[in-house]
């Protein structure tokens, strides 16, 4: 969730701005927390592929672009095996492995219908034949200025008195908003028994508001609940930290807005296929004012990391194939001096496709793009992401594992390339 910061807050620790949580009593310390993901087993996936990954990056509204992508996946036949989200995204990560296969698209649905259910009269004032992209980007930051100033139902509600008049220490001082309604929107829609005991893979993002660094809680290793899914959501000064085994958390999106290294870190050995669904695109147009560059400011931040993790594990996978090209003509002597075990040990004979789909604004959208919850723009979003993920699964390699050893493919085919008009060209890396 992406709110602008309204005025500076308070933030030093509010003990009393506490969302206590059953499942955060199972949850390590900060600093025993892991830096890498604990491996992942083999399960069906409806693919060739032995592991189907599924990441869903923060930027709040927009989040109902994630739901159409899934709903796509779905009609396909393709199952994720693991799920892993920073911020909306882990909202719509808890709701699909929170239920049961045949009910996650009508509860993604429950969620998006209830956040985008506030009055939206600017729809029926610049409909018709006044509908075109100026009216809407008015409709637009009209329908935002309204989420800013009463909430968005089922998700926050404004704190009074607002955080400026709060004594320091108190609930209200360090966050303009409260999220007491997302828990009880979560309570209602996820079975966090079944995140905790199912069969697909839950992992969620945030960031220790004491150390500043950065956290995942997975299924494999913690106990998942309401607070988990909130602190990755929690994006100062919107919202409070949210306090899990007695550290504070903020929003995963503050430190990085993909899971994409989390998953990586797993060295399990499957051959995986990986759904990279992003909702701020690096690529973008040069600012010719200053609403677009307050835009394009958010794009890149929110946005780096994908391709900076993507680039890096193309290089690593480079590095491996090259040395287990040299350990099969190295002497039995050479290959067995600590050295080239040590290399041995880290190759990976997996191989890998890397999907991404980048959610592209309408020009009319703005900087109130992640907080416009209209009724309009969620269904635009749903119904994108939707044609997006049919779009690209309907290229036959996405769902083949890439020929060769240590071999990771790369795909995009919504982002146009630079020097090309269209967007259908794959961005593919095999060594």
């Amino acid at each position: 969730m992406r709110l602008p910061p309204i005025a500076p807050a308070d933030l030093s620790p509010a003990p009393q701005d506490v969302r206590k949580d059953a499942a955060s009593k199972a949850a390590a310390p900060a600093k025993n927390r892991r830096a890498k993901a604990q491996p992942e087993h083999a399960k069906p996936s409806g693919t060739p592929f032995e592991s189907v990954a599924l990441l869903l990056q923060g930027g709040g509204a927009m989040g109902a672009y994630q739901a159409g992508v899934y709903e796509a996946l779905t009609e396909a036949g393709v199952e994720p095996t693991w799920i892993a989200g920073i911020s909306i995204g882990a909202i719509n990560c808890a709701i699909i492995a929170g239920n049961k296969p045949e009910d996650r698209i009508a509860k993604l649905r429950t969620f998006w219908e209830r956040v985008s259910a506030g009055p939206d009269p600017w729809l029926k004032l610049w409909g018709g034949p006044f509908d075109n992209d100026w009216t809407r980007e008015i409709a637009g930051q009209l329908a935002a200025a309204g989420t800013m100033a009463g909430g968005v139902a089922g998700f926050f509600t404004p704190r009074f008195p607002p955080p400026v008049w709060a004594p320091p220490g108190t609930e209200n001082a360090t966050s303009w908003y409260s999220t007491a309604a997302l828990r009880e929107t979560l309570e209602e829609l996820v079975d966090f028994d079944r995140i905790n005991t199912g069969g697909m893979r839950f992992s969620v993002g945030a960031v220790n508001v004491r150390t500043g660094n950065f956290a995942y809680f997975d299924s494999e290793t913690d106990t998942i609940g309401p607070a988990h899914i909130m602190a990755s959501g929690a994006l100062p000064p919107a919202f409070g930290a949210v306090e899990i085994g007695g550290e504070y958390y903020w929003d995963g999106g503050l430190v990085s807005n993909t899971p994409l290294d989390w998953l990586l870190s797993a060295r399990s050995g499957l051959d995986t296929l990986i759904f990279q669904v992003d909702l701020w695109s690096a690529r973008g147009e040069l600012p010719r004012d200053l609403a677009e560059v307050a835009v394009r400011m958010k794009e890149i931040q929110y946005s780096s990391r994908t391709r900076s993790a993507t680039d890096a594990f193309r290089q690593l996978q480079k590095m491996r194939t090259a040395f287990n090209e040299l350990l099969a003509q190295m002497p039995p002597a050479l290959a067995a001096t600590p050295q080239a075990k040590l290399l041995a040990a880290a190759s990976d004979p997996a191989v890998y496709n890397i999907v991404q789909l980048v959610y592209r604004s309408p020009t009319y959208e703005g900087q109130a793009k992640d907080y416009e919850f209209s009724r309009r723009a969620m269904e635009d979003h749903w119904r994108d992401g939707r044609n997006d993920a049919l779009k690209t699964l309907s290229h036959p390699e996405v769902l083949r594992p890439p020929a060769g050893i240590n071999s990771v493919a790369v795909y995009d085919f919504l982002t146009p390339s630079p020097g090309h008009n269209a967007g259908l060209q794959p961005e593919k890396d095999t060594p």
